[in-house]
């Protein structure tokens, strides 16, 4: 049945897992604009967020000090990154061009296998939460886990802080260029090595961001990120690959558009929406909503 306030509900509620969705896409098309190469492993940082989560507040911080846990949770992330970049992704680009994404997926594919491995051997099949002591907040005519609206105001100051740092910082201003074109920044003399550790440290950190957040809203187990990954991936296939504003502004469509179809359609079928969206956009417009079209030597 229809009425003002479900459709209030839907809205709200689409907004806020749209933007948690927003969080890991974008920590993919981001890697993807700097280092123009996919991680298919950004699932398994996504899981190794959420498992320093539950690690930290069921065990060392507390559920009081959920926020510290969060904080320390996303460092460790972005420490493991740019261990990986510089350990297994750096020698991409001693290769020949025409070999390094085939090099890049077998690295990642292979870190996926091995993260969820260590995971399941560790930790075993079993499922975790950390759990909150957040109380129900209103959010509107709608009552809403603390925990849940703790996730969402956490990823927007996490969205705010990225920008800024891409905008104001003169990090942000290497990135962008590394973005434009790689050759410039090397030329320039920037040590494009470094830029391409920072940029998948920052990608995979928002992975694990998203993980923790989510920890206490969802389980924590060694496949978690399967569903986030399907969904990171839809969101750049919306908003078209190595897009920024594109991840950010799809997310919060599928968001919606699961959230919608899932409170007017049939919630069983709330994972297919997302697949039916990404059809239709792919028919009208195969680079996505914001993706180029092509580059130019």
């Amino acid at each position: 049945m229809f009425s003002t306030e479900l459709v209030v509900q839907t809205f709200i509620s689409g907004i806020m897992i749209g933007v948690l969705y927003a969080l890991m896409a974008l920590g993919i098309t981001f890697i993807y604009s700097i280092m123009r190469m996919i991680n298919w492993a950004m699932g398994e940082f996504y899981m190794i967020g959420s498992y320093l989560q539950y690690v930290l507040v069921a065990f060392l911080l507390g559920p009081d000090l959920w926020w510290l846990a969060i904080l320390v949770s996303t460092a460790g992330i972005f420490a493991l990154g740019i261990a990986v970049q510089w350990g297994l992704l750096k020698p991409i680009f001693k290769k020949p061009p025409e070999t390094r994404d085939d090099y890049a997926t077998v690295v990642t594919l292979a870190l996926l296998l091995l993260f969820r491995s260590l995971a399941t051997g560790l930790a075993g099949p079993n499922q975790f939460t950390p759990g909150s002591t957040l109380p129900i907040v209103m959010v509107g005519p709608m009552p809403l886990a603390g925990a849940r609206v703790a996730a969402f105001l956490f990823a927007l100051v996490a969205l705010a802080l990225f920008w800024g740092v891409l905008r104001y910082t003169w990090y942000g201003l290497a990135l962008r260029a590394a973005s434009q074109s790689r050759v410039g920044v090397q030329t320039a003399g920037i040590d494009v090595a470094g830029v391409d550790r920072i940029a998948f440290g920052i990608g995979v950190a928002l992975a694990g961001l998203a993980g923790a957040l989510l920890a206490p809203v969802f389980l924590v187990f060694p496949t978690n990120g399967l569903v986030t990954t399907v969904k990171g991936f839809e969101i750049v296939v919306i908003g078209g690959l190595g897009s920024i504003p594109g991840a950010l502004i799809a997310g919060v469509l599928l968001g919606l558009m699961e959230s919608f179809g899932a409170a007017f359609i049939d919630s069983a079928y709330q994972n297919i929406y997302g697949f039916l969206l990404v059809l239709g956009i792919l028919v009208f417009r195969p680079t996505g909503l914001f993706g180029e079209r092509g580059r130019e030597a």
